[in-house]
């Protein structure tokens, strides 16, 4: 973008997007316990299943598109993964209903598993920005998301009364070779007494085509989904929880590094065409179950508030095929089962609220290799995607105080203890004259702590602030990973590594009343250990490889700013801006110097500027956005290192136009559709792998009864 531009781009900064809820909902994440968003020490955002339908995101991911401080990256078509604060993947934790999502086998950089749950399978999800690691444990960096799963709503039916609603939705996207997306939902049971909730959605997701690139075959995908949870009442205090959710997708290609991607020219940036694979082709299948039994004692004099317990399992599984050449075709395959327990308490203490409790998680992991030369597939023991018969479990122990200090401060202090054990079965070592199976172990133990505080002003004004660790065990594939990264660099796993440690300071301010609200965040990340892979010095026309070591310290900071302003009984205007800088001090190679750079893809100057009508008697909205980025050209090595992916001189600035639009005819009926890119702009999300969509429609129905 010019800097003609970057008025523009900073007009959008005046408020937050109109989806996003300012009403002050109640989130769990934050604290453990049911809290007001607006009290709580935090940063956050809240997004729920009606801002699914009005905004028809497509996958999870797409729905943070609009949230400060968050860059939604996209490797493939299929492989969004958001960058919160600056930290991507396995440096963000993922809960669902606040089971752990992440597991020991989710790689560095950008990750294709929050692609992996279904949006329409959930109520509502809760984003806490910087938390770090006291509450959940390892992982959370950049911010933590709690997706909460749909139930039947059994509470809030007429007691004794059997009850039975469903619906159905249909969207319809005309860009490219046009997508599908089909899901059911049925709900049953007797009011107050119990509830089951079953859904079950289907995507045809067709290749995507903009104004520049063209089509871009190969990018779309199918995906199957289905979810069912259970609730019973067993008493007016406790309620037991049965949930099973489980998804597919199928053949979901990494389509920068394959030969159907042509390159793309925008200006005097430019990308190089896929030239390393003939496909390269990701299958993924997910599930998880877990039952939980939730009590809860209101009375005055009890010494335990709440208890809940959790047991879950859950069984993932990731299928890579790449086919090189027509006599090369190369087969990596892993399944993941995780096991998990969580205890969690709450009591009174001295005027205040102690949240406390345990969890414990362990990986049991199984990986194999094939390679066809011409002959069929036969097994390739020394191109496992990660160690064979490994465990790797995960313990840790918290402590959450919270004390109000007067009519207008309170604090929030906790503790939290962390041992990670990983135990690895069968790990090749190509050293030469070896080449065979060792295994190893190793064990770490980590304490966290994190002082927050809320300051309220008035009933309209608050400050809030504090300090957060966090920290992240080295996992499987940190240790023992076999992989192929960015556009094609042969990446080994490392038995040297140690925690990577994070610390985050930050100061903000939030005031909000009827017709208007906004929120202001500052935030610094001090970085020490960072895992990365480490380029290692290789002969002329050798291949390119790394290997994995702590090679970094440095710090990120950034402004975050959203807002809302009714200025009018049906207008609303919203938005938001984000900015960051960030320095790291790396090994530029295996026994090499130290190099001072950005973080890769670290997010550029961006925001979203949304105005709304909401008709004064009928159920009809009509709503125009505005989303705007400055060029992105603040660009680490290993960002110019991937062609394929980062245009030469950083990815191009854009400014992309959308309308959108609701109607409800009738009471059970509702309508939607959105014209994407109204202006059909070529343009490229910082560090993704494909452009974005060039202009196209999306209609969506939705039939309850």
């Amino acid at each position: 973008m010019n800097r003609a531009h970057l008025p523009l781009a900073l007009l959008a900064s005046i408020v937050t997007a109109a989806a996003q809820n300012f009403l002050d909902p109640l989130v769990i994440t934050a604290t453990r316990s049911s809290t007001a968003l607006g009290d709580t020490p935090y940063s956050g955002t809240y997004f729920s299943s009606e801002d699914f339908l009005e905004n028809q995101v497509r996958t999870l991911p797409d729905t943070l598109r609009y949230t400060p401080g968050v860059l939604v990256q996209k490797t493939a078509h299929g492989h969004g993964s958001p960058y919160i604060r600056g930290f991507t993947g396995r440096q963000n934790l993922f809960l669902i209903d606040g089971v752990r999502f992440n597991n020991s086998t989710f790689r560095g950089g950008p990750v294709q598993y929050w692609n992996t749950v279904d949006p329409y399978s959930l109520d509502h999800f809760e984003l806490i920005r910087s938390q770090g690691s006291v509450l959940y444990g390892s992982d959370a960096a950049g911010g933590t998301l709690n997706a909460f799963t749909k139930s039947s709503g059994f509470a809030d039916e007429a007691a004794g009364r059997l009850f039975s609603h469903g619906s159905a939705y249909y969207e319809y996207r005309s860009n490219g070779r046009c997508s599908h997306i089909g899901r059911l939902e049925t709900q049953t049971g007797i009011g107050g007494k119990f509830g089951l909730h079953l859904g079950i959605s289907a995507k045809e997701f067709g290749d995507i085509e903009d104004s520049a690139v063209g089509l871009m075959r190969g990018t779309g995908y199918p995906e199957q989904a289905y979810d069912a949870r259970f609730d019973w009442a067993i008493s007016p205090q406790t309620t037991l929880t049965v949930v099973h959710q489980d998804l597919e997708q199928d053949a979901v290609s990494r389509w920068h590094s394959t030969i159907s991607n042509p390159g793309w020219s925008h200006g005097n940036h430019k990308t190089d065409p896929g030239n390393k694979f003939l496909a390269r082709d990701y299958d993924q299948d997910r599930s998880l179950s877990y039952i939980r039994l939730a009590h809860i004692n209101d009375g005055a004099s009890a010494p335990v508030r709440r208890i809940t317990a959790t047991l879950s399992y859950q069984e993932s599984s990731e299928r890579e095929l790449q086919t090189r050449t027509l006599v090369d075709r190369r087969l990596q395959f892993y399944d993941v089962d995780t096991l998990g327990f969580d205890l969690e308490m709450e009591s009174p203490v001295a005027d205040g609220s102690l949240v406390y409790g345990l969890d414990y998680y362990r990986d049991s992991v199984d990986s194999t290799a094939s390679r066809d030369t011409g002959a069929g597939f036969a097994f390739q023991q020394s191109n496992r995607p990660v160690g064979d018969d490994s465990t790797y479990e995960l313990f840790g122990t918290y402590a959450q105080y919270i004390r109000p200090i007067g009519e207008s401060f309170e604090i929030t202090a906790g503790l939290r203890y962390t041992n990670a054990k990983a135990d690895i079965g069968k790990l090749f070592d190509s050293t030469p004259g070896v080449s065979t199976d060792i295994s190893a172990e190793d064990s770490w133990n980590d304490l966290s702590a994190s002082l927050r505080a809320t300051y309220k002003i008035d009933e309209q004004k608050m400050l809030y602030g504090g300090i957060s660790q966090a920290f992240r065990s080295p996992n499987l594939i940190d240790l023992s990973g076999n992989l192929t990264s960015g556009s094609g660099v042969a990446a080994a796993g490392s038995l040297n590594v140690d925690p990577e440690e994070f610390i985050t300071f930050e100061l903000g301010y939030r005031q909000e009343s009827e017709t208007s609200g906004f929120a202001l965040a500052v935030f610094y990340t001090d970085i020490s250990d960072l895992i990365t892979a480490i380029p290692i010095p290789a002969a002329p026309l050798s291949p390119a490889s790394s290997i994995t070591g702590n090679s970094s310290d440095g710090h990120i900071y950034g402004v975050e700013f959203e807002g809302f302003w009714k200025f009018a009984p049906q207008w609303t205007l919203s938005g938001f801006a984000s900015w960051q800088e960030s320095q790291i001090e790396r090994l530029v190679s295996v026994g090499g110097a130290t190099v001072q750079e950005p973080l890769s893809r670290v997010m550029p100057l961006n925001g979203s500027i949304a105005l709304r009508w909401d008709h004064p008697s009928a159920p009809f909205w009509v709503e125009g956005r505005v989303l705007a980025s400055a060029t992105a050209d603040r660009l680490a090595a290993s960002d110019v290192a991937d062609p394929e992916r980062l245009p030469t001189n950083g990815t191009p600035g854009y400014i992309v136009a959308s309308l959108g639009v609701g109607y409800e005819p009738i009471e059970n009926l509702r309508l939607t559709a959105t014209l994407q890119n109204l202006l059909d702009q070529d343009y490229r999300i910082h560090g993704s792998g494909q452009n974005e969509q060039g202009f196209g429609a999306v209609c969506g129905v939705k039939y309850e009864w």
